[in-house]
């Protein structure tokens, strides 16, 4: 136990991160997509060797897609490989030429208990991939819901390389049989257990994607609530849906200018150690001061990432 609380309050209690706001699919399979996505505007990239891909197309874009990784060209955006499972024809290979890619991160789906990260981390100890390659874990299974908390826990440990969840909410209405309503009425509380155990083991978490990609006012309600409920961004399965999503993931000015004033304040060497302050009237404590720190990082990476791509 002891272990276990030393390292998930190393470093304090700043979760620093990096803009994840449009974390976009592109099918392995369709190498005029995995070129497009080099000029888009997206935070990450999921590269795809999973659902978008047919069978008989797998060791195609299995191929298509490590050469693209290895090749570059896709700037700061985060380059993810969305893997097979472990227990599918392709799993273990899959995982095994992502590692020589050496991508950002490999997603890896149909997670559904905290044994499945730490059995590909295993993969990723014994070729000895290099330490950059992080993992992501899609939640899409009632299971994987109900586990949220051991699965988030294996991050505790950084050999398991585990940083983010992402959300399959269509898996999850399918296996429910639920209703897909535009205000996920039955989605909420499984985004809400999920995003509370991603934060207890300081963990980023990706909502699910929108399916009418031609509803813009659809997609940008669906991005608010999801930001309101504490989301750091949302997965996408069309470029148009890109620049909502980034606007609307992005703390606003007014967020970073208080946040700035916050952070000024505790730097003043007579609030140095205090744990609570009144900045303009208002009680701020040390959690806010983390919290600010956050905001100003992201907001500085997303003007860094934007300035690159004009």
């Amino acid at each position: 136990m002891a272990r276990v609380y030393a390292a998930l309050h190393k470093g304090g209690n700043v979760m620093q991160g990096r803009p994840r706001r449009s974390v976009l699919y592109m099918p392995g399979s369709n190498e005029r997509a995995l070129e497009k996505a080099k000029t888009l505007p997206a935070d990450a990239l999921i590269l795809d060797l999973e659902d978008a891909v047919a069978p008989d197309e797998k060791l195609k874009a299995r191929a298509q897609v490590c050469s693209a990784v290895k090749g570059g060209g896709y700037g700061a955006r985060e380059v993810v490989i969305r893997v097979n499972a472990l227990e599918t024809p392709w799993g273990t290979e899959d995982i095994l030429a992502a590692c020589d890619a050496e991508p950002d991160a490999i997603l890896v789906p149909k997670v559904v208990h905290a044994g499945d990260i730490v059995s590909v981390a295993k993969i990723l100890q014994g070729v000895h991939a290099p330490d950059k390659i992080r993992l992501w874990a899609m939640m899409e299974t009632p299971m994987a819901i109900l586990n949220a908390r051991t699965i988030a826990a294996t991050a505790v440990y950084a050999e398991n390389r585990l940083c983010c969840l992402v959300m399959g909410t269509n898996d999850l209405i399918k296996e429910s049989r639920a209703r897909a309503l535009h205000d996920r009425f039955a989605v909420v509380p499984w985004l809400a257990m999920t995003l509370v155990a991603a934060r207890a083991y300081r963990l980023d978490i990706i909502d699910g994607v929108y399916n009418d990609f031609r509803d813009e006012k659809g997609l940008r309600d669906e991005c608010e609530r999801g930001r309101t409920l504490g989301m750091d961004g949302k997965t996408l399965i069309h470029p148009s849906q890109v620049g909502p999503c980034n606007e609307i993931f992005s703390p606003t000015q007014e967020e970073v200018d208080w946040a700035r004033k916050v952070i000024d304040a505790f730097g003043h060497p007579e609030n140095e150690k205090k744990g609570v302050i009144v900045v303009e009237g208002r009680m701020v404590e040390r959690l806010h001061f983390a919290m600010a720190q956050r905001t100003v990082t992201i907001a500085e990476q997303i003007r860094e990432m934007e300035g690159a791509c004009v």
